[in-house]
């Protein structure tokens, strides 16, 4: 490292660098780090803030959405010109991180994270390197099973994060030496079984706990310090915080560890999702294709007012007064409702089937 660079790299982080759990080589370890993050919501943002603003190397960020202003109570890295503009998070995201520290490689990625381009973001491609722990910002079981088994699979470490309410919780997972997530819990919850955010809300200052206690975790990981085998349980409101020791609750006969069996990674990544909080339903088309923005602009042109960007192409339908956005992985999100039926059948009047 040029002398001019080191004396940069000495005082931005100086007041880390004293840290002794940390230290000069510890701070190159992260800055030579990789992070996978996937969702940049409530949790996401802090998480991303903590990591740009302490060094790691590199941020690979994906999240599906786009901004609105519902999000501005507790998504601390947009504000109201992302949410006018409805520009995606991701992006949103990359470009007030490049402005905190333009040191740090942001990769943003506006996609929805599925069973078929998961593994593809653990591993990197076109030169980008294979990420070294992933952090959970998601707000739904599926994806965090998901997560799971694509983490097992590669033997990469994760963080899992949750917030709803004023509660949340969050565990650090060692494929191969801690228990997993489906050794503690072995099948997702059922409908309605969990509140969400809808029901529940979320207060801003316990998603910040949540997901600054998954950074710990992960800069723990990153530096090869140990990681306590627990479930770290919190209710802000109340004071209250909880740890549970999951040591020796690693199973045999674990579908993921123990017989290596990975059904979440393995369905189809076509169908709906009712978007928390959103009045909104994500469509995935049933086949990959090359997405042409300018077919679906110019198809759109006569049913309402089009935007058309290079991450998105926007309409409000006239006919309905329903909000199609189309993204470049031909995924789309319908707004103004939450039936999946009714989603289905404007993707496939407008978009194709």
């Amino acid at each position: 490292m040029p002398a001019a660079r080191a004396s940069d790299f000495l005082s931005r982080y100086h007041r880390q660098i004293l840290l002794p759990q940390i230290g000069k080589a510890g701070q190159q370890r992260l800055s030579d780090s990789t992070v996978l993050l996937i969702g940049c919501g409530a949790l996401g943002t802090v998480i991303a803030e903590q990591l740009v603003r302490g060094g790691v190397g590199t941020l690979r960020v994906c999240d599906r959405d786009v901004v609105e202003a519902t999000n501005l109570q507790r998504q601390v890295l947009f504000d109201e010109s992302d949410a006018d503009a409805g520009t995606p998070k991701a992006v949103a995201a990359a470009q007030r991180l490049s402005r905190i520290n333009s040191a740090v490689r942001i990769e943003p990625h506006v996609v929805d994270v599925h069973s078929g381009n998961i593994e593809a973001f653990i591993a990197g491609s076109d030169g980008r390197a294979r990420a070294d722990v992933i952090l959970d910002g998601t707000d739904n079981a599926e994806i965090r099973y998901l997560i799971n088994d694509a983490a097992v699979k590669h033997g990469v470490p994760w963080v899992y994060g949750g917030c709803v309410g004023t509660s949340g919780r969050t565990m650090a997972i060692f494929p191969g030496r801690s228990p997993c997530l489906r050794c503690l819990f072995p099948e997702p919850p059922g409908a309605g079984e969990l509140e969400t955010c809808d029901t529940a809300g979320v207060l801003a200052p316990a998603a910040a706990v949540v997901a600054s206690l998954q950074v710990v975790a992960a800069q723990k990981i990153l530096l090869g310090h140990d990681v306590p085998e627990e479930l770290v349980t919190l209710d802000l409101w109340r004071n209250r915080i909880q740890t549970i020791s999951t040591a020796g609750g690693r199973r045999d006969d674990c579908p993921a560890c123990g017989r290596r069996q990975f059904p979440f990674l393995d369905r189809s990544a076509s169908g709906t999702t009712t978007l928390c909080g959103r009045d909104a339903v994500q469509v995935l088309p049933a086949a990959r294709g090359i997405f042409d923005p300018a077919r679906v602009a110019s198809r759109l042109a006569t049913s309402g007012t089009v935007e058309s960007t290079p991450h998105l192409v926007r309409c409000t339908l006239s006919e309905s007064g329903l909000a199609l956005t189309v993204f470049p992985d031909g995924r789309a999100i319908v707004k103004g409702t939450t039936d999946p039926a009714v989603a289905r059948s404007v993707y496939a009047r407008y978009v194709g089937s």
